[in-house]
């Protein structure tokens, strides 16, 4: 401790000490900040997707409407009672019509009790979906002028070419707003009856939309309904619906954290030739020591252990400072992104209590192991040519 306090005149010990930590600190600070945004760009995407699509979606092979009943999927869905709630979606393509403007949008008609995820979004208006009640996108309200309470009319479009148009007046009750474009340009929101009146279902579905309250059963469940569901039924989760988005952030991920690895490696390298230095700096009172007896295995120990409390203290300090501003990103959102691109309007940081402590001990073990080098150089010094000039 009192090589790490040093405080002769002129001695380099301290200052050596000192910007090890500041450069470790530096390196695990940025690691961890990285990590922390990436695991809260996927879960805000995921969040949002799976807030429209669900975990899990049943639909016919070829898009066409299947029955609300399937046979084989209750019993498959009873292994997972309380876990997860199954609700059926009419879904059609339709033109969206105000006066003399229109827009193609995409029609989905869903369970009124399971529409909590609209209220999330809701920026105006209500939620109200029962009747001819619709949510729309804010978006799409801009585009078209369109206010909370104003009457649209709704074609089916598969209809519009033939002599008997199938459409419906509704009446807009609220807007949503949830950051992807996709969604909030082309997305309006009914319920289940009167989708299905829409488009002439029949009382048919468009599909069944499963969502789950613990991630870790989506797999085995969806493996569990595509071993119990034959041809023509499809079972797909929400991230094989958006391969491509998860797959791109899949391949950043790694290549990401190994560049700011990189400048965590830095200040690891950085306790080397700062140890080095200080063992130069104290040639003098090493060969004192070995002049008194000490053995080479305790002057190692010395110097290991001040590596190990310089990587400690360093990847402690890196890593309360990565927590402190993420804190200060969630609570006051000073760095902003562009929504029509990113999702959000803000960078999520998620913080991991395992990330933090795993990088946290590798970066000790990694200063210990970095200490190696310069303990063996401390331990071939001779007491004789230490002391020649004293």
């Amino acid at each position: 401790m009192r090589y790490l306090r040093s405080t002769q005149k002129g001695s380099f010990t301290r200052l050596a000490g000192v910007l090890s930590v500041a450069g470790l600190a530096v390196g695990i600070a940025a690691l961890l900040i990285t990590l922390f945004i990436l695991n809260g760009f996927e879960r805000v995407i995921s969040q949002k997707i799976t807030d429209f699509d669900g975990h899990i979606r049943i639909r016919h092979f070829l898009n066409h409407p299947i029955n609300p009943e399937i046979a084989g999927m209750d019993s498959v869905l009873a292994e997972y009672r309380g876990a997860v709630t199954q609700s059926g979606f009419v879904q059609g393509p339709a033109l969206l019509r105000k006066g003399k403007s229109a827009e193609g949008v995409i029609v989905e008609g869903i369970d009124p009790a399971g529409a909590g995820f609209i209220q999330n979004m809701l920026v105006k208006g209500k939620g109200e979906l029962n009747g001819n009640k619709t949510v729309i996108g804010e978006r799409l309200a801009d585009q078209l002028g369109l206010s909370v309470g104003e009457k649209i009319v709704l074609f089916d479009i598969a209809t519009l070419r033939g002599s008997k148009k199938r459409l419906k007046q509704f009446i807009v009750s609220g807007f949503f707003h949830s950051g992807m474009t996709e969604y909030d340009n082309s997305l309006v929101f009914t319920s289940l009856e009167t989708a299905n009146e829409l488009f002439a279902m029949d009382g048919k579905v468009s599909g069944h939309i499963l969502r789950l309250n613990n991630l870790r059963y989506v797999k085995p469940l969806s493996e569990s309904l595509e071993s119990a569901l034959a041809y023509p039924y499809m079972v797909m989760t929400w991230k094989e619906k958006n391969r491509a988005l998860f797959k791109w952030m899949d391949v950043q991920h790694w290549p990401i954290l190994f560049i700011f690895g990189l400048i965590a490696l830095v200040g690891v390298v950085n306790i080397i030739s700062a140890l080095a230095m200080i063992i130069i700096d104290k040639t003098r009172q090493i060969g004192l020591l070995k002049s008194l007896g000490i053995t080479n295995s305790a002057l190692k120990q010395v110097f290991l252990i001040k590596g190990l409390i310089i990587g400690a203290t360093g990847a402690a300090s890196g890593a309360l400072l990565a927590i402190l501003l993420a804190l200060f990103q969630n609570n006051l959102k000073w760095i902003t992104v562009p929504e029509d691109v990113y999702f959000m309007d803000f960078v999520p940081v998620d913080m991991n209590g395992s990330d933090i402590l795993l990088i946290t001990l590798l970066a000790s073990m990694a200063s210990v192991l970095a200490a190696l080098w310069p303990t063996v150089r401390a331990g071939k010094i001779q007491p004789a040519e230490a002391l020649k000039y004293e």
